[in-house]
């Protein structure tokens, strides 16, 4: 059991490592972001993502609103 606690740290520390490793190996500036920012297509590219993120979240909403309404009814029944 005391693993289980200490797991979470481990992996924790081993990412961060992982992290730096990849940031600090290249401190080239990124071409393709440069240019999109300078073409003004950035605030496109994050206006799709925040709206494929605010229809997952919608959806994810709809989803968790009707199981709760299964569920009462599924308890409803039950009692009866």
């Amino acid at each position: 059991m005391r693993k289980i606690r200490f797991l979470p740290i481990i992996m924790f520390l081993l990412c961060a490592q992982f992290i730096y490793a990849q940031t600090s190996a290249t401190n080239a500036p990124v071409e393709m972001a440069d240019g999109m920012r300078s073409n003004g297509k950035i605030y496109v590219v994050v206006g799709v993502v925040l709206i494929i993120l605010f229809g997952l979240l919608t959806y994810l909403i709809s989803i968790d609103r009707k199981i709760g309404r299964i569920e009462k009814e599924i308890k409803g029944q039950e009692k009866k």
